[in-house]
């Protein structure tokens, strides 16, 4: 009888000092925030502010020190005019000139590939045509995959769907494929993974069908031309999206979400026919980020960024995508699902990883993601 006194002592002693601790950083955690909110750096409140409301799990935090009419005009100071033209096919000449010299590297933060004379060195890709490029920014650290040749880039997934998905590597492995980012639209609760949302095309079928299912829905891939094509379908039914894919022959695509809302914050196009999206502020938060670009040469750029507290960093701004997009000579980008998910995998390596503990040297499991076939 004594001894279970004293356990259950033990044991309250013990909870005790996990609540006064628990207690503690919250407060501590609380005046930080408020001294952030509050402080002599209107711009680093902004970027608080704007990069937590784009977390699925912390936006609560940003109520906590500021006020709903505080939030709703950071929001609207860092905010992005529409960019919804059609992609101009006659802009992408695959296999010519990658457009304005700069396509072979030379990205913020980077010293890129410019010779001493200014012009570009000459690029050098792997086996199977592909070359990785580091990037140090502000605020994040990344790397550029380039793939010369647009017709290895597809969509690889874990269809027929389940309720499970599959981390990167073995998407990419089940695809046949030696390198990948992270692709588009899914359900995420509970990391399962399995279902995507949006659309899904795959060797010209259409294995997903929902392009009016959630608001802003953009379809981001390829048409049987390798031409990479970034519209807005958010109005489709699914018969019209069938039709669609039939008429503008879509070999390839997923789907992500323009909604910029306080509660989820989400956007899509980057550069169309070489026009940068107009942005007030840096046009979002700082997050791990994923995108895709063209080039004028129809190589195709695949980006992947650090953040929420990876090796310090932030993460990248839509400003940062547009900026790193346009000095390796993007004709076309859009922004792909990001955050935790974000990852790159090149010949069964995980070149950049999860922002989450568990997943540090894997994937979040997905159900589809952009993967790039071995040169024939």
């Amino acid at each position: 009888m004594k001894m279970g006194k004293k356990i259950a002592t033990v044991i309250g002693k013990i909870l005790l000092v996990i609540l006064v601790t628990v207690v503690i950083l919250a407060g501590t955690l609380y005046i930080m925030l408020k001294k952030c909110c509050n402080g002599p750096s209107e711009s680093a409140r902004n970027l608080f502010v704007t990069t937590i409301l784009e977390t699925g799990q912390m936006k609560f935090l940003a109520s906590w020190v500021c006020t709903e009419e505080e939030i709703n005009a950071i929001v609207s100071s860092n905010s992005m005019e529409k960019l919804d033209a059609e992609v101009d096919k006659n802009l992408i000449q695959i296999g010519g000139d990658s457009g304005d010299g700069e396509g072979s590297g030379g990205s913020a933060g980077s010293d890129g590939n410019a010779g001493s004379d200014g012009s570009a060195e000459e690029e050098v890709f792997d086996e199977n045509g592909i070359r990785i490029e580091e990037i140090s920014g502000r605020s994040f650290f990344a790397k550029m995959m380039i793939i010369k040749d647009p017709s290895q880039v597809g969509i690889g997934s874990t269809y027929p769907w389940s309720e499970y998905g599959k981390e990167l590597h073995e998407i990419v492995a089940d695809s046949g494929a030696v390198a990948g980012v992270n692709g588009g639209l899914y359900v995420s609760t509970g990391n399962k993974g399995g279902r995507p949302l949006g659309v899904v095309v795959q060797n010209n079928e259409i294995t997903y069908n929902s392009p009016n299912g959630q608001v802003g829905t953009y379809m981001i891939g390829f048409n049987k031309e390798n031409i990479l094509i970034i519209k807005n379908i958010e109005d489709m039914t699914p018969d019209a999206f069938k039709s669609y894919v039939a008429e503008a022959g879509i070999r390839d695509a997923i789907a992500f979400q323009e909604e910029s809302s306080d509660a989820n914050n989400h956007f899509v196009s980057l550069i169309i026919n070489g026009e940068a999206r107009k942005l007030d502020g840096q046009g979002s938060g700082a997050n791990p980020r994923t995108a895709i670009g063209q080039r004028a040469d129809g190589a195709i750029l695949l980006l992947v960024t650090d953040g929420r507290g990876t090796s310090g960093h932030l993460g990248a701004t839509a400003s940062d995508l547009i900026g790193i997009m346009q000095q390796y000579g993007a004709v076309n980008a859009a922004n792909l699902d990001g955050g935790s998910s974000s990852t790159m995998v090149l010949n069964g390596k995980y070149e950049m990883t999860s922002v989450t503990f568990y997943y540090k040297n894997s994937s979040w499991k997905l159900p589809t993601a952009f993967v790039v076939k071995p040169k024939q």
